[in-house]
Order: structure tokens, then sequence, then C-alpha cells
């Protein structure tokens, strides 16, 4: 026979070809033979032990749970050792997050103002203005419990001694003079802790220093936050490796539009809560009805917790001056100004900025507060909130760049 290049093929070929086959069927059924006398199949991930590991292999869902347990161990850390340099620098970042907010607020007038005159001068009137109103409204509250307080006082001698006569009957059954051996009792505790009470006020003039601290510095952030905070983001995005900064960019600017839109629609709801609260306890002849109001004004920063405990302050004016079916009405007030700002003004107001379930609103509300107390609750929601928002911005940016690719 010939092959295609023309040239004979012996028969010496074939027979090499043929010992060579049953060469490699002999070494196939002895290595076949020393696996079932004892040998193992070296196993990968889909077999139930290795060699020379002297045991079963970890079953994977372990193996998933503890990547994502160390893991977690090291962002806890991390939060951890974040909070802590946070409570170092308490003032810092108070005045920071001031410096945001009213950043945030003053924003869109001093863009307002910036078409009619240069930048620096729209920032000075709306600074300045702003401390105008702040100062005005303090005014207002001291004129007005001046101008109460004799009347105010007669009228909470009357409401205590009816508070009294109220506890002696059903159901209470309170003892004659038992309001008169508590006052004895607190005017001899404090008498005899005098010396406690001094270095507390002295501790609040240090608590009075710390914030005029956060003010100044906050209106110093203020100042150039409002001036020029496009350029210090652009410059801070050009620190940062090429590969990133899109990703920055995109949660830098989630989290600014959800922290503005937190908090102005959160002033929204305040003022009008305050508005509300006002009108309502001038109507009902409560005293103190504008500081009142003002209280709800700032305890409504506070979620779902606030508002209750600003109209419960009003609730016990109101018993003590006006007896308790005015107390009565007014906490009434408090379920209808709770439902109408639950159902009526989140919906409207929050609904952009705020997409967070309410139990999760009241477990930040909390956390925020056994954290950092009052500060801690304030700044748990917006935290929270933006935290959401920048998570969402980028899952959402991660899929889309999945599903082109």
């Amino acid at each position: 026979m010939r092959n295609r290049s023309g040239r004979q093929r012996g028969p010496s070929s074939g027979a090499h070809r043929a010992g060579a086959l049953r060469s490699t069927h002999g070494a196939l059924r002895r290595y076949g033979g020393r696996r079932a006398a004892g040998g193992r199949r070296p196993v990968g991930r889909a077999g139930t032990r290795r060699p020379g590991s002297g045991g079963d292999v970890v079953v994977p869902a372990l193996r998933v749970a503890a990547a994502y347990g160390w893991r977690l161990i090291v962002v806890g850390v991390a939060v951890y050792a974040v909070f802590v340099a946070l409570g170092r620098f308490h003032l810092v970042t108070l005045a920071l997050f001031v410096a945001l907010v009213l950043t945030a607020l003053l924003g869109p007038p001093i863009n307002l103002l910036h078409r009619l005159m240069p930048r620096p001068a729209a920032v000075a009137v709306a600074l300045v203005g702003s401390v105008v109103f702040l100062f005005g409204v303090l005014s207002l509250i001291g004129a007005t419990v001046a101008g109460e307080w004799q009347g105010l006082r007669r009228e909470f001698s009357g409401g205590v001694a009816r508070i009294e006569r109220w506890l002696q009957g059903p159901p209470f059954h309170l003892r004659d003079g038992t309001l008169a051996h508590l006052q004895e009792w607190v005017s001899r505790f404090v008498s005899s802790h005098r010396g406690t009470v001094i270095s507390t006020a002295l501790s609040g003039v240090d608590r009075l220093v710390e914030v005029l601290t956060v003010v100044a510095l906050a209106l110093f952030c203020a100042v150039f936050f409002l001036h020029s905070g496009d350029r210090m983001w652009q410059w801070f995005g050009g620190q940062l490796p090429s590969a990133g900064r899109s990703s920055v960019h995109l949660a830098g600017r989630t989290a600014w539009t959800t922290f503005t839109g937190y908090t102005r629609g959160i002033v929204v709801v305040a003022a009008t809560n305050a508005v509300l609260v006002g009108v309502a306890l001038f109507v009902l002849g409560v005293p103190l009805a504008v500081p009142l109001a003002v209280l709800e004004f700032f305890a409504a920063f506070i979620p779902l917790v606030g508002s209750p405990v600003a109209l419960a302050v009003a609730a016990v004016v109101a018993l003590a001056a006006k007896g308790p079916v005015v107390a009565a009405v007014v906490v009434l007030l408090i379920v209808v100004i709770g439902q109408f700002e639950g159902h009526v003004l989140h919906p409207l107001v929050m609904s952009r900025a705020v997409s967070l379930h309410p139990v999760v609103v009241a477990l930040a509300v909390v956390c925020g507060g056994v954290t950092a107390g009052v500060l801690g609750a304030i700044v748990a929601v917006p935290l929270v909130s933006v935290l959401w928002a920048v998570y969402g911005a980028l899952r959402t940016r991660r899929g889309s760049v999945v599903a082109t690719r």
C-alpha cells in the first residue's frame, strides 16, 4: 500500500500502532485496579475528601457563611472606628452638619440673589438675613414670655390648686398636702445639693462656650460651601484615581440631592406643624402659644418622637392654666397633627427625598438617640436616607453596566 506522499507503507508501522494501543489499554486497566484496591481519585470541589486532608471538606454553605462573617466583622470594626472618631471630634462633626444644613436651606435664595448681585454679596446677604431672622424670633419669644409672666404665674398657681383638687378626687384619691410635701422635698433636695447645682451651672457655662464655638465654625464653613462648594467638590474628585471618579461623583450627587431634599422637606413639615399648633393654642387660650409653637418647630426635626413630646409639654401647660378639658383637647390635637403629618405632609413633601419604612425610621431614631443623644436622633434619619439612596444609585449603575456588556 502507498500513502498520500507516494511512499509505500510497510506492515511494521501498523504493528507498531497496534502495540502502542495495547500498552495504553493495559496502563488504564492497571490504574483502575489500583484505584479499586484502595487508591482514591483526587477530588475537586464536588468531591468529599482531599488527599492527605484526613477529613471531610467544609460544607459549601458554611464556607459562604464564614466568608460573609469575616467581611461583616471588618465592616463592623470600620464603622465602630468611624463613630469613635466622630465622637472624639463631635463638635467639629456637629459644626459640619449645621453648615451642610445651612447650605441646603440657603442655596436656592442665594442662587436667586446671584442673578441680581455677585455671588459673595448674595452669600453675605443671605447669611446676615438668616441671623437677623433667628434673633428676631428669639426676641419675640422673650417678649412674649415677659409680657405674659405675671398672668402666667397667677394662672399656674390656680392651675396647681385645681390639679391638686382633681387628684384628691376619684380615681386617684390623693391625700391632702401631698403636693406641698413634694415641693418641700424638692426644696430640701436643692438646698442639700447646692454644690452640685453650682457645678452644673458652671458646666452649663462651658456648654454655652461650646455652642458658640460650633455656631462660629458652622457659619465659617457655610460661607465657603455656599460660595464655592462646587469647586471644592471638583477639586476633591480630581484627587481620586480616575477609575473610581465616576462612581464617587454619582454617590456624591445622589447623597447631596437626598440630603437637601430631606432638609427642605423637614423644614416645611416643621413649619406647618408649628403654625397649626400655634393657631390651635391661641384659639384655646393657652398661654405661651408662640414659645410652644417654636418648640414644636424644633422638635419636629426628630421624626416620630419630637412632635408628641412638644405637644405633651403644651398639654401640661394647658392643664395647669386652663384645666383638664382644654388639656384633653390639646391631647386630641396631638393625635390629629400626628395623623396629618404622617398621611398628608410626609407623602407630599418627603416622599421624593426619603423612601424609608416607618419601622426603619423608628429604629434609626432610637439607635441615634442611644448613641449620641438628641443630636444622634436628629442626624440618624438623614444619614440612613443618604446611605440608602447612595446604595440604590450605585446598584442601579452596576446593573446597567452589566446589562450593556
